[in-house]
């Protein structure tokens, strides 16, 4: 597609990458300083006028939130007041599948700080995206080819 791409694992603080690399999952006071980088990243690119990917496990609503609209995401569930940073549009992509073909593939990655045993935790946190958030969904059963090629024609087709 020509976009930037940026893996948000790249940003996690080394304390983060510490907590995961000993099996602690992170909580939520760990990954909003996180997400709120993301935010600065995607809302500079969004200012130069640049499409981007950022691949991240925006696990919580409030993650996604936050990713949106900054850390004002996390002081209320109010719409943003006239005046306020308009938030950023972002369509999210939701991978979904079975544990046990992730753990697999968690299994093979090497030279990562966050262990396969970590998983179920992100399990336990995860919120699929539901209306009205901006989301499509994508199975892990495929191929990553073929997961590729079907965000790609949904991103082009709009």
């Amino acid at each position: 597609l020509g976009w930037k791409f940026y893996d948000a694992d790249d940003y996690h603080p080394l304390e983060n990458r510490k907590k995961m690399a000993e099996g602690i999952p992170l909580t939520d006071e760990d990954r909003i300083p996180w997400l709120c980088a993301l935010h600065d990243i995607l809302r500079r690119e969004d200012a130069s006028r640049q499409d981007t990917i950022l691949a991240c496990s925006a696990l919580k609503k409030m993650y996604r939130r936050v990713l949106i609209s900054g850390a004002s995401a996390t002081e209320s569930n109010q719409p943003q007041q006239p005046g306020e940073n308009p938030a950023l549009k972002i369509l999210f992509v939701h991978l979904d599948g079975p544990k046990d073909i992730i753990a697999g593939r968690l299994e093979k990655r090497r030279g990562h700080f966050m262990p396969p045993e970590l998983l179920k935790s992100q399990f336990d946190t995860l919120e699929p995206p539901s209306a009205p958030e901006n989301f499509i969904t994508f199975s892990v059963e495929k191929s990553l080819p073929e997961i590729v090629l079907e965000i790609e024609s949904a991103i082009l087709r709009g």
